[in-house]
């Protein structure tokens, strides 16, 4: 198939949508699928220029919202290249774009929400909630009514996703997120990691990767690491992740409140074998998220064989309870302090034994084969009803539309 998706941004620092689309991109590019990205950005940008898959920058857009002339054009004269579009997320002009583009187009297009519509930003962001009301009923809108599908990762996001907006009307689907392991060993990774972070050699490491936002909870963090650190006097919280808005100068005046200072490091946004190292050389992973679509860094911890705490607004927070992966409790600093008062009731056999479950649950239910199988699907329906004849090619394409592989050796 020829699959074209359409971001923003493919700036990694942008979160888990873009890395989701260089990770599926590049594994259905290994099953010979013919994948493209169109973005928004300016064409100097340097993750533009790194970014691994055949890109089209076609910015820069103006303002936040991301308007780019050329953007329309440019789809009306490619559209007729794919067999599918995929927008990812909301509320700017790459998605508007799409829909002024290929509502009357053969190609179909399909939208992945990102958590956008969930009612945790109308209750935090009252304002800005009304000013997507604006611009609802005539944008994105008609983004999600004319879309051949709008796909959910998990079933707790496309619940939530109807309470944003009485005006909403949307095929919904259901294609659970997927991501890969590292290839490297875990010895290789971690040793690497600690000779870069020599000061957390031999410390009980709490990791939270992601974002510094207030959705992610980093002050709840903070509060609830102050207790586990007087608990476990070798715990040390590692907050990785980049901060666009500037906050970590408050989040640290936190940590100085309560004289933990020296028990916390902010290496900024880690990447590639830095990032696998820091999952193998932590004790447990945490994201106490006030609201989170999926989770790709909870999915690449339980792949390291890390156990995730995490609060009860994870989108995967019932597969991590359900299957003993971990630990989960409300979005609250007491919820979080139960979380780590959970892992330290745990002995080491314990701990060791939920090791080893994290990784069969990533396994089972969050690995990136099972993402592609899912999603190759729900494009062949559009394809197969539309009376285009899709041959696959592979053994995992044949999967993906009900069909017996054939054996290989």
């Amino acid at each position: 198939m020829k699959i074209l998706h359409l971001v923003s941004t493919v700036d990694p620092r942008s979160g888990g949508p873009i890395e989701g689309v260089r990770q599926s991109g590049l594994a259905m590019s290994a099953l010979d699928h013919q994948i493209e990205v169109a973005s928004l950005d300016p064409i100097d940008a340097p993750y533009v220029r790194e970014f691994p898959l055949p890109l089209h920058a076609l910015g820069p857009g103006r303002g936040h919202y991301g308007y780019t002339p050329g953007y329309v054009p440019w789809l009306r004269a490619n559209a007729r290249r794919f067999d599918a579009a995929i927008v990812h997320g909301l509320w700017q002009y790459h998605g508007f774009g799409a829909w002024r583009a290929l509502r009357h187009a053969q190609v179909p297009y399909y939208v992945y929400t990102h958590g956008m519509l969930d009612p945790w930003f109308k209750a935090t962001y009252p304002g800005k909630h009304l000013k997507k009301w604006a611009y609802w009923p005539w944008a994105d809108f008609r983004v999600l009514r004319d879309a051949a599908a709008v796909i959910f990762t998990t079933d707790e996001e496309r619940l939530l996703a109807r309470e944003s907006f009485w005006l909403y009307r949307a095929n919904e689907r259901v294609v659970p997120f997927g991501t890969n392991a590292p290839n490297e060993s875990a010895d290789t990774l971690r040793e690497a990691f600690l000779q870069q972070s020599p000061h957390l050699r031999n410390k009980r490491i709490v990791l939270f990767l992601g974002r510094l936002h207030p959705k992610k909870g980093c002050d709840v963090l903070i509060h609830a690491f102050a207790e586990h650190a007087r608990q476990t006097p070798d715990a040390h919280l590692l907050i990785g992740g980049p901060d666009q808005s500037n906050w970590q100068p408050a989040l640290q005046a936190m940590a100085q409140s309560h004289g933990i200072t020296h028990r916390i490091s902010w290496p900024g946004m880690l990447q590639g074998n830095l990032k696998w190292g820091a999952f193998f050389a932590s004790d447990v992973f945490v994201l106490p998220s006030h609201q989170e679509n999926f989770g790709v860094a909870v999915a690449e911890a339980l792949a390291c064989g890390l156990p995730a705490l995490v609060s009860d607004k994870v989108g995967i927070w019932r597969e991590i309870d359900e299957d003993g992966a971990g630990f989960v409790a409300p979005d609250t600093v007491a919820g979080t302090q139960r979380n780590f008062a959970s892992w330290r009731a745990l002995d080491e056999r314990a701990r060791d034994a939920m090791r080893a479950q994290a990784r069969r649950t990533f396994d089972a239910r969050f690995a990136m084969d099972g993402m592609v199988r899912s999603l190759l699907g729900l494009l062949q329906e559009h394809l197969s009803h539309a009376g285009t004849r899709f041959r696959p090619e592979h053994p995992l394409s044949a999967m993906a539309q009900g069909e017996p592989a054939e054996q290989t050796e």
